[in-house]
Protein backbone atom coordinates (compact mmCIF):
# COMPACT_ATOMS: atom_id res chain seq x y z
CA UNK A 1 0.00 0.00 0.00
CA UNK A 2 1.44 3.34 -1.14
CA UNK A 3 0.81 6.41 0.92
CA UNK A 4 1.47 10.02 0.34
CA UNK A 5 3.06 12.98 2.40
CA UNK A 6 3.89 16.29 1.66
CA UNK A 7 7.78 17.36 2.65
CA UNK A 8 8.67 20.59 3.26
CA UNK A 9 9.42 22.23 0.13
CA UNK A 10 6.32 20.81 -1.32
CA UNK A 11 7.39 17.70 -3.01
CA UNK A 12 5.52 14.15 -2.36
CA UNK A 13 7.61 11.13 -1.25
CA UNK A 14 5.59 8.33 -1.60
CA UNK A 15 6.51 5.31 0.79
CA UNK A 16 5.66 1.81 1.83
CA UNK A 17 3.39 1.90 5.09
CA UNK A 18 5.69 -1.34 6.28
CA UNK A 19 9.23 -0.63 5.34
CA UNK A 20 9.54 3.36 4.83
CA UNK A 21 11.07 2.40 1.01
CA UNK A 22 10.98 5.87 -0.82
CA UNK A 23 10.39 6.35 -4.10
CA UNK A 24 12.75 9.12 -4.96
CA UNK A 25 12.46 8.80 -8.85
CA UNK A 26 11.33 12.79 -9.94
CA UNK A 27 11.26 14.11 -6.19
CA UNK A 28 15.00 15.62 -6.58
CA UNK A 29 14.18 16.99 -10.04
CA UNK A 30 10.51 18.12 -8.24
CA UNK A 31 12.36 19.45 -5.69
CA UNK A 32 14.90 21.33 -7.75
CA UNK A 33 12.22 22.83 -9.63
CA UNK A 34 10.43 23.78 -7.16
CA UNK A 35 13.31 25.54 -5.32
CA UNK A 36 14.81 27.29 -8.35
CA UNK A 37 11.19 28.76 -8.48
CA UNK A 38 11.11 29.87 -5.08
CA UNK A 39 14.38 31.48 -5.52
CA UNK A 40 13.01 33.38 -8.51
CA UNK A 41 9.69 34.52 -7.35
CA UNK A 42 11.78 35.76 -3.91
CA UNK A 43 14.39 38.01 -6.07
CA UNK A 44 11.82 39.51 -8.56
CA UNK A 45 11.23 42.42 -5.62
CA UNK A 46 14.80 42.90 -5.86
CA UNK A 47 14.91 42.77 -9.78
CA UNK A 48 11.55 44.93 -9.60
CA UNK A 49 12.85 47.24 -7.07
CA UNK A 50 15.81 48.30 -8.74
CA UNK A 51 14.19 48.46 -12.31
CA UNK A 52 11.61 50.68 -10.70
CA UNK A 53 14.06 52.89 -9.18
CA UNK A 54 15.78 53.31 -12.97
CA UNK A 55 12.50 54.30 -14.26
CA UNK A 56 11.85 56.84 -11.47
CA UNK A 57 15.74 57.78 -12.46
CA UNK A 58 14.82 58.39 -15.73
CA UNK A 59 11.63 59.98 -15.31
CA UNK A 60 13.26 62.12 -12.99
CA UNK A 61 15.82 62.85 -15.60
CA UNK A 62 13.80 63.46 -18.45
CA UNK A 63 12.02 66.47 -16.49
CA UNK A 64 12.34 70.03 -16.79
CA UNK A 65 14.62 71.51 -13.33
CA UNK A 66 14.17 74.78 -12.51
CA UNK A 67 15.22 77.20 -15.61
CA UNK A 68 12.57 75.64 -18.08
CA UNK A 69 9.47 76.69 -16.10
CA UNK A 70 10.87 79.72 -14.74
CA UNK A 71 10.86 80.83 -18.01
CA UNK A 72 6.99 80.09 -18.09
CA UNK A 73 7.26 81.99 -14.94
CA UNK A 74 8.63 85.16 -16.73
CA UNK A 75 6.09 85.26 -19.21
CA UNK A 76 2.74 84.44 -17.28
CA UNK A 77 4.21 87.36 -14.83
CA UNK A 78 4.90 89.78 -17.60
CA UNK A 79 1.12 88.62 -19.29
CA UNK A 80 -0.40 88.67 -16.00
CA UNK A 81 0.24 92.63 -15.61
CA UNK A 82 -0.78 93.26 -19.24
CA UNK A 83 -4.30 91.58 -18.39
CA UNK A 84 -4.60 92.94 -15.01
CA UNK A 85 -3.93 96.77 -16.23
CA UNK A 86 -6.45 95.85 -19.48
CA UNK A 87 -9.12 94.58 -16.54
CA UNK A 88 -9.18 91.26 -17.44
CA UNK A 89 -8.59 89.80 -14.01
CA UNK A 90 -9.54 86.15 -15.16
CA UNK A 91 -6.58 86.51 -17.25
CA UNK A 92 -4.51 87.83 -14.50
CA UNK A 93 -5.31 85.07 -12.16
CA UNK A 94 -5.17 82.12 -14.78
CA UNK A 95 -1.61 83.32 -15.45
CA UNK A 96 -0.95 84.05 -11.75
CA UNK A 97 -2.09 80.15 -11.22
CA UNK A 98 -0.56 78.82 -13.63
CA UNK A 99 2.78 80.84 -13.30
CA UNK A 100 2.68 78.68 -9.65
CA UNK A 101 1.99 75.43 -11.10
CA UNK A 102 4.57 75.63 -13.73
CA UNK A 103 7.12 75.19 -11.24
CA UNK A 104 5.61 71.87 -10.04
CA UNK A 105 8.57 69.96 -11.66
CA UNK A 106 10.77 71.19 -9.20
CA UNK A 107 8.89 69.59 -6.39
CA UNK A 108 10.78 66.50 -7.54
CA UNK A 109 13.84 67.75 -9.59
CA UNK A 110 14.76 70.70 -7.42
CA UNK A 111 12.58 70.21 -3.98
CA UNK A 112 15.10 72.41 -2.03
CA UNK A 113 15.03 75.72 -4.67
CA UNK A 114 11.13 74.21 -4.95
CA UNK A 115 10.40 75.26 -1.59
CA UNK A 116 11.83 78.39 -1.51
CA UNK A 117 9.49 78.92 -4.73
CA UNK A 118 6.26 77.95 -2.74
CA UNK A 119 7.26 80.00 0.19
CA UNK A 120 7.70 83.24 -2.32
CA UNK A 121 4.43 82.58 -4.16
CA UNK A 122 2.39 81.87 -0.88
CA UNK A 123 3.78 84.51 1.17
CA UNK A 124 5.85 86.98 -0.78
CA UNK A 125 3.61 87.30 -4.03
CA UNK A 126 0.38 87.12 -1.98
CA UNK A 127 -0.62 90.91 -1.88
CA UNK A 128 -0.17 90.62 -6.13
CA UNK A 129 -2.76 87.92 -5.54
CA UNK A 130 -5.21 89.71 -3.72
CA UNK A 131 -4.98 92.63 -5.74
CA UNK A 132 -6.74 90.42 -8.24
CA UNK A 133 -9.07 88.55 -6.52
CA UNK A 134 -10.44 92.21 -5.50
CA UNK A 135 -9.93 93.87 -8.85
CA UNK A 136 -8.03 96.60 -7.35
CA UNK A 137 -5.91 97.59 -10.32
CA UNK A 138 -4.08 100.63 -8.30
CA UNK A 139 -3.57 98.56 -5.55
CA UNK A 140 -2.46 96.14 -8.21
CA UNK A 141 0.06 98.00 -9.83
CA UNK A 142 1.87 98.73 -6.14
CA UNK A 143 2.18 95.01 -5.07
CA UNK A 144 3.20 94.16 -8.87
CA UNK A 145 6.01 96.96 -8.75
CA UNK A 146 6.88 95.68 -4.88
CA UNK A 147 7.22 92.50 -5.63
CA UNK A 148 10.05 93.00 -8.78
CA UNK A 149 12.98 93.58 -6.54
CA UNK A 150 12.04 90.88 -4.56
CA UNK A 151 12.03 88.48 -7.39
CA UNK A 152 15.40 89.58 -8.10
CA UNK A 153 16.28 89.72 -4.67
CA UNK A 154 15.34 85.66 -4.80
CA UNK A 155 17.32 85.53 -8.00
CA UNK A 156 20.51 86.90 -6.20
CA UNK A 157 19.97 84.91 -3.42
CA UNK A 158 20.04 81.06 -5.46
CA UNK A 159 23.19 82.50 -7.33
CA UNK A 160 21.09 84.16 -10.54
CA UNK A 161 22.43 87.86 -9.87
CA UNK A 162 22.41 88.09 -13.84
CA UNK A 163 18.61 87.42 -14.11
CA UNK A 164 17.19 90.48 -13.18
CA UNK A 165 13.29 91.15 -13.82
CA UNK A 166 11.94 94.53 -15.25
CA UNK A 167 8.42 95.80 -15.71
CA UNK A 168 7.84 95.65 -19.98
CA UNK A 169 6.02 97.52 -21.94
CA UNK A 170 4.10 94.96 -23.10
CA UNK A 171 3.02 91.26 -22.32
CA UNK A 172 5.45 88.45 -23.70
CA UNK A 173 2.42 86.46 -25.64
CA UNK A 174 1.48 88.90 -28.32
CA UNK A 175 -1.53 86.10 -29.12
CA UNK A 176 -3.89 86.65 -26.27
CA UNK A 177 -6.73 89.42 -25.89
CA UNK A 178 -5.74 91.47 -22.63
CA UNK A 179 -8.33 94.21 -23.06
CA UNK A 180 -11.75 92.15 -21.97
CA UNK A 181 -13.51 92.65 -18.73
CA UNK A 182 -13.73 89.69 -17.09
CA UNK A 183 -14.41 88.56 -13.30
CA UNK A 184 -11.05 86.96 -11.57
CA UNK A 185 -13.47 84.01 -10.14
CA UNK A 186 -13.79 83.09 -13.80
CA UNK A 187 -11.00 80.58 -13.93
CA UNK A 188 -11.93 76.83 -14.04
CA UNK A 189 -10.86 75.11 -10.77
Amino acid sequence: MTRTTPCFVGCVLHCRSRNYTFQLKGVIMKCKLFISALLLVSSVPVIADDDIQKQVDAIKGALPKFAIPMREVGDRFHNMYAAAIDGNWALAAYMSKYMNKALNPAMVTKPDEYKVWQHFYEETFAPVNKAIQSKDKKGFEAAYTEVIPKCNGCHSGMGYDFIKVVKTKGPADLGIEYKLNSEPDAVPK
